[in-house]
């Protein structure tokens, strides 16, 4: 399916707004199009009273389509043509604008939603600004709205730590206005626009709101001491000072100054090295979890059931303990009857101590330790899904261990070793077939 926004006007006057780009609904410039286009629709029809701005399936949006960021230079295309047509036509027009926020409305998709003149979210919601994460700041006019509808503090802490926050933390702090079940959210959300056309509930414009910002003087403190903590933990960055410029901005000569400044902030970020260098990073990181010929072969991981440790000393008794948590069958090896005692105390020890700390019951830990049993030769290793060897680093014993690894495991079982300075293509030289 194209990116694009839904537009549909339902019989009670409602026009309704649903912005499609599966699976999260990112805003590429044709989803904004649509958007506004059909704001500019649904001012011009006589049959709506009110809008509804929502997402396809299970999300509102999850921010501004970052793949736009590696087409295009300057931050992605982003300029002050949409903030203008945010405060014509989402937030101004001459019909009111509600969001129903299903899901994530992050970045440029919770702009959209603070443009409009109220919000309502289901639960599970979470609502947040993580631009700075891309080394540029919010370009929708988050750093002007924001403030206004949270607070100055609140504001910041969400910016500058690119944290977002749930439904019942945004309803609190004023970012929504109300929260409907699911299967309510879209009738809560009319009934909502339809009580502000008519006159039942007041028409907030969040950009001209100044009730929630702190006064003058403590607001230039909150942002001086922002900016002395941006300084310390983020050491020779420029964008997280470029959004405290903005938000400063805005709180001294008003929205519309802001919004002018957010832009020319935005402009700036978008054109260090550091935001090319973080989007390099974010597609980077993904590019890993897609592999030629694995991740597009339909292949789907084997369960690994039963695995073996060799070694009960303090790593190996740690992985059979982690195993142990997850639920897997562990046989535990020694060389005698001494190490593979002081092997198994050593994971009574760990699960005891998660009881100890409330992390799971007595009950869970003798469950636990039942799962492992301790042997002193390979005779149980005929149905293992995977070998960890922890033993001492001692090159010519873990080559003895895998060529004895490779005649008493079935074909199938993965051998891993938990060497920290050896090279495994040496640990594995003297295995037949290599193909563990």
């Amino acid at each position: 399916m194209a990116p694009t926004a839904d537009y549909r006007v339902d019989p009670d006057g409602v026009a309704v707004i649903v912005l499609e780009n599966p699976p999260v609904n990112a805003l590429h410039p044709d989803v904004l199009k649509g958007l506004f286009d059909g704001l500019k629709q649904a001012h011009q029809d006589p049959r709506v009273k009110a809008v509804v701005v929502t997402g396809s399936g299970k999300n509102f949006s999850a921010g501004f389509d970052i793949n736009q960021f590696q087409k295009k230079s300057g931050g992605g295309g982003i300029d002050n043509n949409i903030n203008d047509a945010i405060c014509e036509l989402l937030e101004g027009g001459p019909k009111p604008t509600v969001a129903a926020i299903q899901g994530v409305a992050l970045g440029g998709g919770c702009e959209v939603a603070m443009g409009c003149n109220a919000r309502v979210a289901a639960p599970g919601a979470r609502l947040g600004l993580p631009e700075l994460q891309l080394g540029i700041i919010p370009g929708f006019g988050g750093t002007q709205r924001l403030p206004r509808l949270v607070g100055l503090q609140q504001a910041i802490q969400m910016m500058l730590t690119s944290q977002p926050i749930k439904e019942s933390v945004a309803l609190k702090k004023g970012l929504v206005d109300a929260v409907a079940p699911q299967p309510e959210l879209m009738q809560a959300a009319k009934k909502m626009a339809l009580d502000i056309a008519s006159g039942k509930l007041p028409r907030n414009y969040s950009l001209q709101r100044t009730d929630r910002l702190e006064p003058y003087g403590e607001a230039i403190a909150i942002i001086d001491f922002a900016r002395a903590e941006a300084a310390k933990r983020a050491r020779h960055l420029q964008h997280p000072q470029l959004c405290l410029d903005a938000i400063q901005m805005g709180v001294a000569r008003g929205g519309m100054a802001g919004l002018k400044k957010e832009g020319e902030a935005f402009a700036a970020a978008a054109a260090l090295d550091t935001h090319k260098a973080l989007v390099h990073i974010f597609f980077a990181t993904r590019s890993t979890k897609k592999v030629s010929g694995v991740t597009d072969a339909g292949l789907k991981p084997r369960k690994i059931k039963r695995v073996a440790v060799l070694g009960g000393g303090l790593m190996g008794s740690g992985i059979a303990t982690a195993l142990l948590l997850a639920n897997v069958d562990v046989v535990l090896k020694e060389v005698n009857q001494q190490f593979l005692d002081g092997g198994m105390s050593r994971i009574r020890s760990n699960l005891a101590s998660r009881v100890k700390k409330g992390r799971m019951s007595q009950q869970a830990a003798d469950a636990a330790m039942a799962k492992v049993k301790g042997v002193l030769d390979y005779s149980d290793f005929g149905n293992v899904d995977m070998v960890i060897e922890a033993v001492i680093e001692d090159i010519g014993l873990k080559q003895r261990i895998f060529a004895d690894l490779e005649s008493a495991c079935p074909p199938h079982a993965i051998l891993a070793t938990n060497t920290s300075t050896i090279d495994i293509d040496l640990v594995g030289a003297k295995l037949k077939v290599g193909g563990h």
